[in-house]
């Protein structure tokens, strides 16, 4: 048996050595400046397990566990842990390792973990097991050894093995015994650019001391891309390192980086040229984008560590020459990953409403600004609105009295009768009886509806400015005079506004107040789930204590609410459930005004009424002549069209429940002759393909079975939704650490998000994700509210949250403007909140600093 191998040996492969030692072991032979050392092979593991007798423990200490089971996991791991550290390394073995220790002249080493099923392609196990710096001395070395092959069975070892799948009786654990590197400065070095996935830029995170605060994340390290075709650096972003990974009589700690140091660049441009040289070089040997550890000492650059990168972000490239895309205008309101149906029918609609909006306001100029794509369209999943980049003619066009006139007039009465237009075919189609027509009438009548959901939305685009534009105005040449009032926050002057939302909320206030009157209904929603609530709504067999008449007439009272309410939507894909099926929220908030646990909002709107009234006079008190001329006309200006914003972008998802009903009755009739085989399935089919079945359908013919197609577009989905979009294709350049959502600040161990603080105050509590309709189930009172936007369908969880935070927006988002309603704190546009921040974790948002930290411990 083989337990040592030298750094070069030519027997060093995966079997023997591990992932890691293997790669070392490649790049040394290759020439690359790896520091040299040995292998304790995978077979001295063996032996160790064999000779102790510790498989069998093992295996019993496995049994039933559950990946999911921290708890559980961390229990088998310190038995397991607790059975190698009594366990004896043979003679034999002890011998053969002192002896190749000392051929590297008795030195500090680096000992790291090698397993057999790491650093490949398929997989990425970086972090799994444990590496121990600056070890000195022969038992020091043994006994680090034994730590290493213990680390193979930590508890985040053990469950990633368990969720891939990978049978926990065949792995082992080499370890790999390297010179330690006295590094000056130390880091990460990326091949491919893996925050944007751009396959022609490098990224090096660098910072002082070892490379071991770089890699457990305890500094935020200098983070450096590079062009790899010039091999220029494109831009460098020097932190503020507040601590280093330094040698100690020990072992390692973790001190303080001198005042000097902490903001000086961890490496010079010549540095960073030598390191990119290496980068390039190791990824041309290994052929794929390579994850890279580097340390530097003295000027001498050295490769400790290089594996492949296994998961990369899509590059998010401009689809034409000379287009910009943006997530603004509708592509604010389709915060997710699209569905096939709603990229094809639903974005062709869009585009051909669009397009009737662009020759309204742009007329011969149209032809240039639309891109081939169409003004909206998605890349990776996500919608984007583009347009061709002439800004000349944008605003000239744009700014033209003819352009402003016909956006500032009468926006109100304008709004109110594209509602009513939109009402009237949404109520024709609803009034149709669906079982009566043919397949393809009901795909046109979801054509018609959505078509006219477009039309309104175009419309609503002309009125919407005026609401802007007033608050904007108001805001910025009265902020002052407010605050010399005592008025510290001038959005008071438009809280309270009796919008739809509102109204809604009224609604549910007043059935909460009617339950009060029944004990029996009390009770059962005091000590029932609202989850549960929901899903016994729609039996017709009553709760046990509950009478046939009650539940009637319980029943008449959600449903009379949904009629006069209920025809809105959570996000403008119609693949998502409307308010009508995801009933958690509405019953989350009768349940809290039965109990008197909310607020309510008639009491909520006669205090902002008076806080409105007294902030407005005691502004106008501070003004005289034509400036308090100017106000009381903003004013009354701002505050006519500010409800107007709420209330036409509630009616946006107006034909959603029709929309739906229509397509589930087509999928019904699917369902029954073997196209698929649940209803939702119709939402992952594209247009084409749709069409293709219903016409089949209508003339009696044999369907295909799409069910097979459908699981590959769900994944691709999902890997979809794990993206951070960007605000912008082309990115633009990030010039500082705060500005790049990708790299959060590390202090004092917490991460810390940047965004904009659009309601003031400060919460600590467990966070919440939500995507969309299916995680509201999870939401509890008091949790803060993370979300990549909210539309006013979501108000409901306005009333049970403790803040909120979301991806993207701004002080003038139903966000920002809901959250000052209710008093809660809001964070907005911090980008990537969604993706860095799990649901449980505890929180801090700080709506005046506009900061979100994540509490580590």
């Amino acid at each position: 048996m083989t337990y040592i191998l030298s750094m070069k040996h030519q027997q060093a492969t995966l079997e023997t050595v591990g992932g890691k030692g293997m790669s070392l072991s490649k790049m040394l032979t290759a020439g690359l400046p790896v520091p040299d050392g040995f292998h304790v092979t995978t077979e001295a593991y063996r032996l160790f397990v064999n000779t102790n007798e510790i498989q069998p423990q093992i295996i019993d200490a496995l049994d039933g566990l559950d990946p999911g089971n921290t708890a559980k996991l961390e229990a088998a791991s310190l038995q397991i842990s607790s059975i190698f550290t009594k366990g004896e390394i043979t003679d034999e073995l002890k011998k053969e390792i002192t002896a190749a220790y000392q051929k590297l002249g008795n030195v500090p080493v680096a000992v790291r973990s090698s397993a057999t099923a790491e650093d490949l392609p398929g997989a990425s196990f970086a972090g799994q097991q444990d590496t121990y710096l600056n070890i000195q001395g022969e038992s020091e070395v043994l006994n680090a050894v034994k730590r290493c092959w213990a680390s193979l069975w930590t508890a985040r070892a053990i469950s990633y093995r368990l969720i891939n799948h990978i049978d926990q009786s065949t792995v082992a654990l080499a370890v790999t015994v390297q010179k330690l590197i006295f590094s000056d400065a130390a880091g990460v070095l990326f091949t491919v650019n893996p925050v944007n996935g751009d396959r022609d830029e490098m990224l090096i995170n660098a910072a002082w001391g070892l490379g071991e605060a770089v890699v457990s994340s305890l500094v935020t390290p200098d983070t450096i891309v590079i062009s790899k075709t010039s091999e220029k650096i494109s831009s460098y972003e020097t932190a503020d390192k507040q601590l280093m990974t330094i040698r100690t009589a020990k072992g390692t700690e973790e001190v303080p980086v001198s005042d000097p140091m902490r903001q000086k660049p961890a490496l010079t441009d010549n540095q960073v040229e030598v390191l990119t040289k290496l980068g390039k070089t190791i990824e041309q040997y290994y052929q794929m984008p390579m994850d890279v550890e580097w340390a530097l000492e003295k000027n001498q650059m050295y490769i400790v560590q290089a594996r492949p990168i296994t998961v990369l972000p899509p590059q998010w490239k401009p689809l034409e020459k000379g287009v910009i895309y943006t997530k603004g205008s509708l592509a604010e309101h389709l915060p997710s990953p699209v569905t096939p149906l709603f990229a094809t029918l639903g974005m062709d609609l869009i585009n051909q409403a669009t397009h009737i909006l662009w020759n309204h306001m742009f007329e011969d100029g149209v032809q240039k600004l639309w891109p081939e794509h169409g003004a909206y369209t998605t890349i990776n999943g996500y919608t984007y609105m583009s347009c061709r980049f002439k800004p000349f003619l944008l605003i000239t066009k744009s700014f033209s009295p003819k352009s402003i006139r016909r956006t500032y007039q009468k926006s109100v009465e304008r709004s109110n009768i594209a509602q009513k237009e939109f009402a009237a075919v949404v109520t024709e189609w609803e009034s149709k009886s669906m079982e009566s027509m043919s397949a393809e009438q009901l795909l046109n009548g979801v054509r018609t509806v959505f078509g006219t959901a477009c039309t309104y939305f175009t419309k609503i685009q002309l009125c919407l400015p005026a609401a802007l534009t007033s608050e904007t105005l108001l805001t910025k040449l009265f902020k002052g005079t407010a605050a010399k009032a005592g008025v510290p926050d001038i959005s008071v002057l438009l809280l309270g506004m009796d919008t739809i939302a509102l109204q809604s909320e009224k609604s549910l206030y007043k059935i909460g107040k009617w339950v009060s009157q029944y004990p029996d209904l009390s009770n059962y929603l005091r000590i029932t789930s609202a989850a549960d609530i929901s899903r016994q709504f729609t039996s017709a067999v009553p709760p046990p204590m509950i009478s046939d008449e009650l539940w009637t007439q319980w029943k008449k009272q959600i449903q009379l609410h949904f009629v006069n309410y209920g025809r809105t939507a959570y996000e403008f894909d119609f693949s998502n459930p409307t308010p009508q099926e995801v009933l958690t929220p509405t019953f989350e908030s009768i349940k809290s005004f039965t109990t008197g646990q909310g607020e309510s909002p008639l009491t909520r709107q006669a205090e902002s009424k008076k806080r409105r009234i007294e902030a407005a006079k005691a502004i106008s008190n501070q003004l005289n002549g034509p400036r308090r001329k100017l106000f009381l006309k903003l004013l009354g200006w701002a505050q006519k069209t500010a409800p107007m914003r709420e209330d036409v972008i509630f009616s946006m998802g107006m034909g959603h429940p029709v929309i739906r009903l229509m397509l589930n009755e087509v999928a019904q009739r699917l369902i029954k002759k073997g196209a698929l085989s649940q209803p939702d399935e119709i939402y992952w089919l594209k247009e084409t393909e749709l069409s293709d079945l219903v016409n089949r359908l209508d003339r009696g013919e044999t369907l295909q079975d799409m069910t097979g197609t459908i699981p590959g577009c769900r994944e691709e989905w999902k890997k979809n939704q794990s993206y951070t979009s960007p605000p912008e294709i082309p990115e633009k350049k990030k010039k500082n650490a705060h500005s790049n959502p990708e790299k959060p600040e590390i202090i004092n161990g917490n991460t810390v998000l940047y965004g904009i603080g659009t309601s003031f105050g400060t919460v600590t509590a467990p966070a919440c994700v939500l995507y969309g309709p299916a995680d509201f189930e999870k939401f509890n009172t008091g949790d803060i509210l993370i979300a990549v936007t909210t539309t006013p369908a979501w108000t409901p969880l306005f009333a049970s949250a403790s803040a909120v935070v979301t991806d993207i927006g701004g002080p003038l988002s139903h966000s920002s403007i809901v959250a000052r309603e209710y008093g809660i704190p809001a964070v907005m546009a911090t980008h990537s909140a969604t993706r860095k921040i799990q649901t449980g974790q505890i929180i801090t948002v700080d709506g005046k600093t506009g900061t979100v930290m994540i509490h580590e411990k």
